[in-house]
């Protein structure tokens, strides 16, 4: 069984969906005049420079939505920015050497546009719920930009069933609880506890009270997380980005000789040494993209459902606020822990995941260096979990579009069981030590949501160059304003296409 799934995990991040990820990114970047990169500053400007400024976490009353930019932001960057940028990054570095690096970057610089197209088709093809909740995401587009617009009928169900299923398999699938009670169980040296005739790890007593946090952060549903993400997220990235520049001051002689070795090995790959095991270079494209996808998202048709809930004044200016969310996710955070792990010299140490974090921070700040890396992963975990319960919640918003009794019942049973599946994975993989074999599950159920939602997107590209043509001209002065522009599916009219 574990050598299929190895099999099938090399299948899905193989070259098809590799290439369908650099042909699409390419296209998008070429064809919206390397947008991301132009307009660098302007994307700074009307995400990162408007942080600060009150009236951007209070949103003008002429917009519709039911959060800011700002909270939509805080919530998407929670379910982002995760023990993925940790555990996830460490494990990369782990595994495909510090090359590894260099193509987690690369494929960023694709997934800025990825995710600004997939942000602003959200938005633009979201629905009103009877409850004047707004949600939207890719199957919220597959059904009306393919089912609607291009006339597939009933046929958009099939790709929106394989990506529903796709991203619910990881509900079910998660080792943020497991990465986090490691690290804390780790850094406080928590040992077993006998209950009785039953002896309980320190990590598994961990695992049930980040349970316990999770049912408390997401009781209130995406509304609730929305406020308290918005206060959290930034002190959580601001600790963590700290802490980062902290390990790289002390170890600041040997950063240039570090940088070189990421761009040598890149390209060379790298030879065995100490635990490592040596890594060439196709594998280590195949795993920097992958870790890269699983880290910020992009392709992945996450974000979208969150950021659509957000009161913006036109598509793409959300669309915006995805493409910082890669930039700031994958060029810092994950920069930040790739640099710490390769500084530390433990990649090569034969461990992986929470462990190699913890270990990494621990030998340049010994205890503080550990219990601030076991803090910082309890909130990761978290607003990663709080992040995907309003991913969730959209899906199933857009299943059950009307209210009735069974809508109540399924969002009754999916709120009790919320985090449960977390917990179990942590008992389960605790017991049997096979803790390889969910990383290779996480990889295959992030590549059949992106396969389906990056091709989607790709046959929807006409309504984004469309909206990005109606943006220039309204915003940054380039064109003609189109009178009427249906900048929204619900406004009605012949639409913004040209």
């Amino acid at each position: 069984m574990i050598n299929f799934l190895n099999w099938l995990d090399g299948v899905l991040w193989g070259l098809p969906l590799i290439v369908l990820m650099i042909v699409t990114g390419l296209y998008f970047t070429v064809r919206s005049g390397f947008f991301q990169f132009r307009f660098f500053g302007w994307i700074m400007k009307r995400t990162a420079g408007q942080l600060f400024r009150k009236e951007s976490r209070e949103s003008g009353s002429d917009e519709k939505g039911m959060l800011s930019a700002f909270e939509a932001i805080s919530t998407a960057i929670g379910g982002t920015v995760g023990f993925g940028n940790i555990a996830g990054v460490a494990t990369a570095v782990a595994t495909g050497g510090p090359g590894a690096v260099v193509w987690m970057w690369l494929t960023a610089c694709l997934g800025m546009i990825l995710k600004q197209v997939e942000v602003t088709l959200g938005c633009y093809y979201r629905r009103e719920n009877d409850r004047g909740e707004y949600y939207g995401g890719p199957t919220y587009y597959m059904e009306r930009g393919l089912g609607e617009e291009r006339g597939w009928g009933k046929l958009w169900l099939v790709p929106a069933v394989i990506f529903g299923i796709g991203i619910f398999s990881t509900f079910f699938v998660t080792s943020s609880n497991l990465t986090a009670a490691q690290v804390v169980s780790g850094a406080f040296h928590l040992p077993t506890i006998s209950l009785g005739s039953i002896q309980v790890e320190g990590v598994i007593l961990v695992g049930v009270l980040l349970s316990v946090l999770t049912y408390v952060i997401t009781g209130g549903g995406t509304k609730r997380i929305a406020a308290i993400f918005s206060k959290l997220v930034p002190f959580m990235s601001v600790l963590y980005i700290l802490m980062g520049l902290g390990m790289i001051l002390v170890n600041i002689s040997v950063v240039p000789e570090v940088v070189a070795e990421i761009f040598t090995s890149a390209f060379t790959g790298t030879a065995a040494v100490g635990g490592f095991a040596g890594c060439a270079v196709s594998e280590m494209v195949r795993i920097g993209m992958a870790r890269s996808v699983y880290s910020n998202e992009a392709g992945w048709g996450t974000s979208p459902m969150i950021h659509a809930s957000a009161k913006t004044r036109h598509p793409v200016e959300q669309g915006l606020w995805g493409s910082f969310e890669v930039f700031f996710d994958t060029f810092i955070i994950c920069t930040i822990t790739a640099l710490s792990v390769i500084l530390s010299g433990k990649w090569t140490d034969g461990t992986n995941g929470g462990t190699l974090a913890l270990n990494t921070f621990a030998s340049s700040f010994g205890t503080i260096g550990s219990v601030l890396l076991a803090v910082i992963m309890v909130i990761f975990t978290v607003t990663t979990s709080g992040g995907w319960f309003t991913y969730y919640l959209a899906i199933l918003e857009h299943l059950y579009k009307k209210e009735g009794p069974l809508k109540t019942l399924v969002m009754k049973v999916f709120y009790a069981v919320r985090a449960l599946p977390g917990l179990l994975w942590t008992i389960y993989l605790v017991k049997t030590n096979n803790q390889g074999f969910i990383w290779t599950l996480v990889d295959i159920t992030s590549a059949i949501p992106t396969f389906i939602n990056v091709a989607v997107i790709l046959i929807l590209s006409n309504q984004y160059f469309a909206l990005l043509k109606d943006y220039k001209a309204r915003y940054l002065g380039i064109g003609q304003i189109k009178k009427n522009a249906r900048l929204f599916f619900e406004d009605g009219g012949k639409g913004s296409q040209s």
